[in-house]
Parts: C-alpha cells; structure tokens; sequence
C-alpha cells in the first residue's frame, strides 16, 4: 500500500531584517524539535523510498535533521513548487513523476500541507486541527492519490509543537 509522510518543518526565527521568508533557519527550538521528529520517524517508520521537500532553509534544514536519525536515508529532493503551495497544487505535484507506490515524505509548510492533509484524509483532520512545527502525519492510501483516498495511521507532534 503507498504511503504519504507529510513533514511540516520545524520552528524557524523570524524573517531578519532585510532578508526574505525562504531564508529562514531554524530555531534552537526547531533543531530539538527536528531531531525529535527523526528519532520518531526512526522508530515507527524506519524506510522512505523518496523525499520531496521545499526549498526554504527551514525546510531543508528540518528535512537534513530528521533524515540523519533513519539508518539508509533516500536523497533530498528540492522542489521549488512546494514552497507557498495550496493543498490543490500539493496534489498534483505529487500526483506527478515524484509518486511512486513507496513511502514518499513530503517536507513543506502552512497552510498548504494541512490544507493537504484534510484534503486526502477520509472523515476529515485529527486532533489538533492544524499540523504544528515537526509535525508527522502518516497516511495509507488506499490507491490513486485523491481527495479522501488516505487515512491516518500515525499522528505525531513534538511536546514544543505550535
């Protein structure tokens, strides 16, 4: 069965001064709460076969902490698309040559990925109702990647998640 990880990355400093948002980089906070999301990861869910994450400093650097915890982690993949995406344009990103039946992680950000996440998800979002920083939602797809075609099976949000 294919399986979607969606990865929202994990606190960032605010946007200095002079500087634009994708350059971003994490917090003290975020670097805890990233290593906490792969040491998560490498427990419950130890193999990804493909990683697809925005371009943004914060993201990358979420994505490099959390792959670093996994035993055989795949290469990072930057799209450029995923950076400011809608649920809709997430979708179809995905729906491209970047899906395959493995497990693909998805590295982004608010609001696109929880707009993704209750997009896919049957019987709507867990609780809470928004994906905090370092947030984990695994999702089993019952086939085609389509709205309501995937349900819940792991839910995780560091203690720190906002």
């Amino acid at each position: 069965m294919p399986q979607l990880i969606l990865l929202r990355h994990a606190h960032a400093l605010p946007v200095e001064q002079g500087k634009r948002d994708i350059a971003r980089q994490l917090s003290e906070r975020g670097r805890q709460e990233a290593a906490a999301a792969g040491a998560w990861l490498a427990q419950y869910h130890p193999s990804l076969d493909y990683v697809l994450c925005s371009p943004a400093q914060r993201t990358r650097r979420t994505a490099e902490r959390v792959l670093s915890a996994l035993r055989d982690p795949p290469n990072l993949h930057l799209a450029a698309e995923i950076y400011d995406a809608t649920a809709t344009q997430l979708l179809a990103l995905l729906a491209d040559e970047h899906f395959h039946k493995g497990a693909v992680l998805l590295v982004g950000h608010n609001p696109g990925l929880t707009s993704l996440l209750r997009l896919l998800v049957e019987g709507g979002m867990p609780s809470p109702r928004v994906m905090p920083t370092a947030s984990l939602a695994l999702l089993e797809l019952s086939g085609a990647l389509k709205p309501g075609g995937a349900r819940i099976s792991a839910f995780w949000t560091p203690p720190s998640g906002d």
